[in-house]
């Protein structure tokens, strides 16, 4: 086939490696536009919880578009167009900002779902084809390709989260939109300030921010909540708009069709689609590691939903200020880009229970210092602090998870990584579309008991492989003595006979 004398011509390495470049660095501009606007959902369009159920919908029809459309729309459309079209299902969402009420907002966020499941899929299919040709290239066996080529991936992938929460918090930071003093306002407020009269007194931030924040409550009794001027938002829907446009034209035009790599294989999503992985899915639900793994599962869902709806609103918008927000979201990326590879590299020394029990103790603390942190303007450290932690926590369960659901299923991988996605999308949908009706406090609660609860069957699940192994080790040892004794018995008789 013409494929293959393309596959193997001498600049084919250096082509598979644009191609990967080239899609990373889009998947890096078109999740800089969405996480930048996604983070600002619950503080920007707070009323009638608007983004709150917007962030909810996605994730719902994200379960939806997962069980549904990825083998479909890959097998009409290929991986490179699937991925193309994808982009455009989300740019509905931000043009949604320059209008925006709820039900403007939950029909864009769902338009958002529906293109998530093929994109990711397609993503993933793309990146295992090419690792093929590369390997017969290069030598290099493709196990270790599409691991090099998932890391390259995730590296630009990561710092979308940084990127965007820059750009958005660059423009809330300016002054575009907002009125200018007038001269004698500002001599005015300067003699207010050089004068004997008495200041005013201080807002107690932590009386009804952090913890203390109950979003169905409309007096907040501060300034920070307020939202920035319509312009603003418009600014940065407009510079994120033209993001997407720019992600899609690098795909179609950067990118190779995966019809070069495949030389007859089928290029659709490599797996079962429609009812037939829901059913596979929920048949998988039989196994007993499975369930004890749901929790914890469902509590990353959950832990990063409060992350963007709750600790942005209550915490960095109420009281440090919504310009702030992709600020500290920034620092959030940045620790959790950095710790998914430095916890791959200490569970090859210590092993993975131990990185899974500091993970516990960061979100005991983090979560018990929401509990009791009354948050004020001039702590702007502690929440950077915060977000650190968060942010190290978050990319250990992760990664060490869905790590353990490929492990622990051998040959039922396809059905694991569904439940994964399955019960991670379904403990989102539920933070989020909890949140304009429970306070902080009752959330924290609640995600505290989801910690607890998913640790202990994680650990479960750790003791029952301990027990395994051990019994399996113990079994293997009275094998080898038995062998052992046979021949030893079978040797005496000869040496008798000798004797004789």
């Amino acid at each position: 086939m013409p494929e293959t004398s393309v596959i193997f011509g001498t600049n084919e390495k250096w082509r598979i490696n644009r191609n990967i470049l080239v899609l990373g660095f889009a998947f890096m501009v078109h999740f800089t536009a969405f996480h930048g606007t996604a983070n600002l959902q619950s503080s920007v369009n707070s009323d009638a919880g608007a983004g709150a159920f917007t962030l909810a919908a996605i994730y719902f029809s994200l379960i939806l578009s997962n069980i549904l459309l990825p083998a479909v729309i890959i097998k009409w459309l290929g991986c490179k167009w699937a991925v193309a079209v994808s982009f455009i299902a989300y740019m509905p969402f931000i043009a949604a900002q320059f209008y925006p009420k709820l039900y403007t907002l939950v029909p864009a966020g769902m338009m958002v779902g529906f293109g998530g499941g093929p994109l990711w899929c397609a993503k993933c299919t793309y990146l295992s084809v090419v690792a093929e040709p590369y390997a017969k290239l290069s030598g290099v066996s493709a196990e270790v390709l599409v691991v090099r080529f998932f890391g390259l991936f995730f590296m630009f992938y990561q710092m979308a989260q940084i990127w965007g929460n820059l750009i958005s918090s660059a423009i809330l930071s300016s002054n575009l939109g907002e009125s200018p003093k007038v001269l004698n306002e500002t001599s005015s407020s300067l003699d207010a300030l050089f004068s004997n009269v008495t200041a005013a007194p201080t807002i107690d931030f932590g009386a009804t921010c952090g913890v203390n924040f109950c979003s169905a409550s409309a007096s907040h009794g501060n300034s920070n909540l307020e939202p920035p001027s319509a312009l603003k938002i418009q600014v940065i829907a407009g510079v994120f708009l033209a993001c997407m446009a720019a992600a899609v034209l690098l795909v179609a035009v950067g990118v190779d069709s995966l019809t070069r790599y495949t030389a007859g294989r089928n290029t659709a999503c490599q797996g079962k689609s429609g009812f037939r992985l829901l059913l596979v899915t929920l048949k998988q639900l039989r196994h007993k590691y499975q369930l004890l793994l749901l929790p914890v599962i469902g509590y990353i869902g959950a832990e990063q939903a409060f992350m963007a709806a709750d600790f942005t609103q209550a915490f960095i918008g109420c009281a440090y200020g919504i310009s702030n927000i992709g600020y500290v979201m920034i620092c959030f990326g940045v620790f959790n880009a950095l710790a998914a590879p430095i916890a791959g590299a200490l569970v090859k020394v210590t092993g993975r229970f131990p990185v899974m029990v500091t993970a516990l103790l960061l979100n005991v603390c983090l979560l018990s210092a929401l509990l009791s942190w009354r948050p004020e303007p001039q702590q702007w450290l502690v929440f950077y602090a915060l977000a650190a932690i968060w942010g190290t926590a978050d990319a250990v369960w992760l990664v060490q998870v869905n790590a353990l659901s490929g492990i622990l299923f051998p040959g039922n991988e396809e059905a694991a990584y569904s439940n994964f996605r399955l019960w991670e999308a379904t403990g989102s949908v539920l933070s989020y579309a909890t949140a304009p009706y429970l306070c902080v406090r009752t959330r924290l609660y609640c995600l505290v008991g989801f910690l607890i609860v998913g640790f202990i069957g994680y650990s479960t699940i750790e003791f029952m492989e301990y027990k395994v192994k051990k019994a399996h080790h113990l079994e293997r040892n009275f094998e080898l003595v038995n062998k052992k004794t046979e021949n030893e018995a079978l040797r005496k008789p000869r040496d008798d006979d000798e004797e004789y």
